[in-house]
């Protein structure tokens, strides 16, 4: 039996190329793009404008393949968890935020993780395989039509690393700011790294306007490696000067997302560390209140988070305790899949 291709794998530029392959009209693409990204179409059955010849073809050689909704919850302030399960029974996390001026998805790249952050909870549950840029398109197509939404933000902050899954992650993005699907901004995509130095040399050299979001965590190499086994592999130095270099190129403002651990990187010397590694680039800082995961680590107290952020503006950052959302339904990205496994 022939494997059908899920067009969802293609970007707009492949899925016309395969489809002159086929003896298939280019043109046809944007019509199918239309269904599946504007529509939210899950078969060609529905692709009207198509002739029933043509969409016969098509499902000869193609499916639309989405994953099975496993469960969602939902959070009081209007935060929602998506758990999803594609066909080899791998399972990914994503989640839809509610704000007053937009929908933002926080997405998966990979299904787990390698690389074992002490404090996570998908790293608990150990690496499987990468996500296919259909897989990861999936989700978001998924929340929309749940939720009936549109959205117009995209985070590569869940289940995984991205810069791991580099060329499905940038195909991905590619099908998102097109506007023939998605339509979403390049400025309102951000990509989190943990600190791959190689994904961020090679993303400073896309022809992308994405937002280059770096965890950081720690501010000295010693009590990072504690907590992020791959600042063995790029420490500090080596990543902060691939973000000099990207900032170089790009000339774009990077974020760095620091969460804070009660008593191991919250302290006054710990912001003074900060401020001094981080001096010369133009960056923001995104404190983040810790979802407890069952690691040693405690939140640190609002108070003290508060005087960390306050010291850090007054040394010349632009820092901010990021909005809190879903801490009612195990926020932290990997705990519903864990609970569910």
């Amino acid at each position: 039996m022939k494997t059908l291709e899920n067009v969802l794998d293609y970007d707009y530029d492949g899925l016309r190329k395969r489809l002159e392959r086929e003896k298939i009209e280019p043109y046809r693409v944007t019509q199918i793009f239309d269904w599946i990204y504007k529509k939210k179409a899950s078969s060609f059955a529905v692709m009207t404008n198509l002739s029933k010849k043509l969409r016969e073809r098509l499902s000869q050689r193609f499916e639309l393949k989405f994953p099975e909704l496993v469960t969602t919850v939902q959070s009081k302030d209007g935060t929602m968890k998506f758990l999803w399960k594609y066909d080899d029974e791998s399972t990914v996390e994503s989640v839809l935020l509610r704000y007053s001026d937009r929908m933002s998805a926080c997405v998966s790249s990979q299904v787990g993780c390698a690389l074992g952050c002490e404090f996570c909870a998908t790293g608990k549950s150990g690496f499987v395989r990468d996500l296919t840029s259909g897989e990861i398109l999936s989700q978001i197509l998924g929340m929309e039509k749940f939720a009936k939404v549109r959205i117009g933000n995209v985070v590569f902050m869940g289940m995984g690393e991205p810069m791991l899954n580099y060329d499905e992650v940038m195909r991905a993005i590619h099908v998102m700011v097109n506007p023939k699907a998605l339509k979403i901004s390049q400025r309102r995509i951000s990509i989190s790294t943990a600190g791959v130095v190689e994904g961020i040399k090679k993303l400073a050299t896309e022809p992308l306007d994405v937002v280059l979001s770096v965890s950081l965590h720690a501010p000295n190499d010693e009590k990072r490696s504690q907590i992020m086994p791959i600042n063995r592999k790029y420490p500090l130095s080596a990543l902060l000067n691939a973000v000099r270099e990207y900032q170089s190129i790009k000339n774009r403002r990077v974020t760095f997302e620091y969460i804070l651990f009660e008593g191991f990187n919250d302290s006054i010397e710990d912001a003074l560390e900060l401020v001094e590694i981080l001096k010369g680039i133009k960056c923001n800082v995104n404190l983040i209140s810790y979802n407890e995961t069952g690691s040693k680590f405690k939140r640190t107290p609002s108070d003290k988070a508060k005087h960390f952020e306050e010291f850090l503006k007054s040394h010349g950052l632009e820092a901010v305790i990021r909005v809190e959302k879903g801490s009612d339904i195990d926020a932290a990205c990997g705990q519903l899949r864990r609970r569910m496994l």
